[in-house]
Parts: structure tokens; sequence; C-alpha cells
């Protein structure tokens, strides 16, 4: 976990960080339980055990964008365009897209995490409950 956290440029590292500490308060808030941190795909993955799996990562090709990744197989990336596609741009069915020079809309971001670390209670709902 350490060395993936280490290849980031220097300017992204706390972007990542940020989300990373995001996620662990959000989880922490919610009762959520136990985070399990691994490293899918080349990103950093993280997922309790009523969740669905949410990763992070930076990429080289698009250096002004970092990412939140989703399972592409579920209702959250479509659920989160119906809410906050004003305030968030998305990659298709799989992330929400940031920009390194933005400051994190960190509200609808945790509103996104909060739908996702809760997904398996949540996906029989007309838009995840939200």
């Amino acid at each position: 976990m350490q060395v993936k956290l280490e290849s980031y440029p220097h300017a992204i590292k706390p972007l990542i960080l940020e989300l990373r500490q995001l996620i662990f308060t959000v989880a922490n808030e919610l009762q959520l339980g136990e985070i399990d941190e691994t490293i899918k795909w080349g990103e950093l993955s993280y997922q309790v055990q009523n969740g669905s799996p949410v990763r992070i990562d930076w990429k080289a090709k698009t250096q002004e964008h970092y990412y939140l990744f989703f399972h592409c197989q579920t209702k959250l990336i479509d659920t989160f365009r119906e809410l906050y596609s004003d305030s968030l741009t998305f990659q298709a069915n799989r992330a929400i897209v940031l920009n390194i020079d933005e400051k994190l809309p960190e509200k609808a971001v945790r509103h996104c995490l909060e739908l996702a670390m809760q997904y398996k209670k949540l996906k029989h709902l007309p838009l995840l409950g939200a």
C-alpha cells in the first residue's frame, strides 16, 4: 500500500490521501466496520462488508485528473449522475473524474461514498434511497 502511495507525484499524493481519508471517515461515521484496503488492477481499493468496492487512482496519461472508480455493473454511477450531474464529472459507468486544480467537491463525493459503501443494503431502492 505504502509503495503505491509513494509512487504518486508530489502534487498528486495529497489529493489521493484526501480521498483515502474521506473513505475512512465515512466508514467510521456510518459504523460500517473494518475496511479492506488492497491494491486491485494497480489501484488503491477499499471495501466494507456490505458495500461495493471503491478504487482511487491518478493516471499519467490523464495528468490533470484523478479518479474514484466504482464497480461498472452496479447502479452507482447512474445514480450519481442523476443526483450530481451539475457538480460532478463522470467517465462512462465506472468513475467520478476529479480535476487536480479544483477543490474536492466534498459534499457530493461524500454522499457518493456513503451510497457505495452501503450498496448491498440500498441497491433495491429507487436512486439507492437517496
